[in-house]
């Protein structure tokens, strides 16, 4: 992957941010691969190979939709990370799958399949409202009280 390929990449992504007051979710994400190369070296490698081969390029060369294409590598990581479905928490808390991208206001988790393991957060909207907050403390965070 070249330089200018990268940075034409960056570039849609930041405007694309810029223009929808979206989340930057690539620090997040970069924990996350941190977590999978420890726990799943196999899929690290295959998150890597991703972005390096699909992810730029389909921003850079293909015009793309950045974020779109950050979110579905975000939900690869969390699929590489554990079996499970993806979700979106409307405003009201109201949880429904995952069929696109989901609207600029939902908050996008991964609910892994083994019933214990927290869910993953993919996306969250500029301003998660308190339902979305909540949602994220209980099952994100795995808060069961009150103040925690």
């Amino acid at each position: 992957m070249t330089t200018d390929l990268h940075e034409k990449a960056d570039a849609r992504f930041a405007a694309a941010l810029a223009a929808s007051g979206a989340r930057d979710p690539r620090e997040y994400y970069r924990t996350q691969l941190r977590e999978l190369k420890r726990s799943n070296p196999e899929g690290y490698d295959q998150a890597v190979g991703y972005y390096q081969d699909e992810l730029v390029p389909s921003i850079a060369e293909r015009d793309a939709d950045p974020l779109q294409a950050w979110q579905a590598y975000g939900l690869l990581i969390a699929r590489l990370a554990a079996p499970g479905r993806a979700v979106a928490i409307d405003p009201t808390g109201r949880l429904r799958p995952l069929e696109s991208s989901g609207a600029v206001d939902d908050m996008i988790l991964h609910l892994p399949d083994a019933g214990h393991a927290p869910a993953l957060l993919v996306g969250l909207p500029p301003q998660p409202s308190p339902a979305q907050m909540a949602t994220h403390r209980w099952l994100v965070a795995g808060r069961r009280a009150l103040g925690e």
